[in-house]
């Protein structure tokens, strides 16, 4: 029992208000066109149909405009385009972004150079400004990339409920049922979850690939919806197989992974498209921003099942109904996701 209450008073900590995938970072783009001058795209997480966030970039002050800023709302984000002067160029100058330190709100910037290099970083709440680099380092767009990656998986509520049942039908109070149906060892289960864990890998790449290169296009609010009611099948899963109803999620949990990974990987694609990547640049950030996804996937894992070792160590009497806890609150906080999405349709 305090197993399962550990495991969800860390969702409820994490998941005030019922959101997930708040994350959605600002974008700013220079392109170099020639040696003093940059063309500038600055697109902004929107508030709503008509606010945006008040984040404001400033050059240094040598810098000029030569065309004034053309900006424009849609799809929830405030766009502006223009072209700005800098004497002597942007190596070795300071950008900034005003207002960021008052928000929860991150930045990507990308500067392309005349020469076809490249210097991509990720500005924050906490360090606003970036210093220009006269020569861009390999490093930085890994760094970047996978610790966006990290950041979406850990702050998508959603698709880690969808593991934590997975790991629950495989590992957790009710497998005990599935083990004497099924006549399992503890190795065979453990087994079953690497499967699964890469049956859902598997699948949600294969989508965040396709979505990300733009050959796959479906709109986020039925996705991030359908995910949602994905969460509340596997939660009655759960429930089924504690009550004996072996079905096939109990007796081959990876099929279910795999076919829902697919729906949860174009989730993973909006972490991509609301940052406004270039085409040129998408392959890159596609793999650094997959490798960060994975590890936090498995950072999850491995502090679930650390909490599930450590609680075998600390035996309590708990009727049989609190086994029931589990799924019926992963269920309840799903179907809630499932309400909310479609009314927003």
């Amino acid at each position: 029992m305090r197993r399962v209450l550990c495991i969800l008073a860390l969702f409820a900590a994490s998941a005030t208000g019922g959101f997930a995938h708040e994350i959605r970072p600002a974008y700013l783009e220079l392109r170099q066109t020639a040696p003093e001058t940059y063309d500038v795209l600055w697109k902004v997480p929107g508030q709503g149909e008509t606010l945006r966030f008040g984040l404001y970039v400033e050059f240094p002050v040598a810098c000029t405009n030569l065309t004034p800023p053309r900006g424009s709302m849609l799809n929830n984000a405030y766009t502006e385009r223009w072209t700005v002067q800098c004497p002597g160029g942007l190596s070795g100058g300071t950008i900034h972004i005003a207002g960021l330190s008052g928000t929860v709100v991150d930045v990507l910037v990308r500067l392309e150079r005349l020469d076809g290099t490249a210097q991509v970083t990720r500005l924050t709440p906490s360090a606003p400004s970036l210093l220009v680099e006269a020569a861009p380092r390999q490093s930085e767009v890994a760094r970047t990339y996978i610790v966006l990656g990290v950041e979406h998986i850990l702050s998508g509520i959603d698709h880690l409920l969808f593991v934590l049942a997975l790991i629950f039908i495989c590992l957790g109070p009710g497998a005990t049922a599935r083990t004497e149906v099924l006549r399992l060892s503890l190795d065979t289960r453990h087994w079953t979850l690497l499967k699964t864990v890469t049956a859902f890998t598997i699948s949600h790449s294969i989508t965040l690939t396709l979505a990300t290169l733009g050959y796959v296009h479906i709109p986020q609010r039925p996705v991030e919806a359908s995910i949602a009611l994905s969460i509340v099948f596997v939660a009655a899963e759960i429930v089924h197989g504690q009550r004996g109803r072996m079905g096939l999620t109990s007796r081959a949990p990876w099929i279910v992974a795999l076919t829902f990974g697919l729906m949860h990987g174009l989730g993973f694609a909006s972490g991509l498209s609301d940052a406004g990547l270039p085409d040129g640049h998408i392959p890159t950030a596609l793999l650094f921003f997959s490798i960060g996804v994975e590890l936090g996937h498995f950072l999850f894992i491995g502090a679930v099942l650390s909490l599930f070792a450590l609680a075998r160590r600390v035996r309590l009497p708990t009727p049989q109904w609190s086994k029931l806890i589990p799924p019926y609150a992963i269920g309840a906080m799903a179907m809630f996701w499932v309400i909310q999405r479609i009314a927003d349709f």
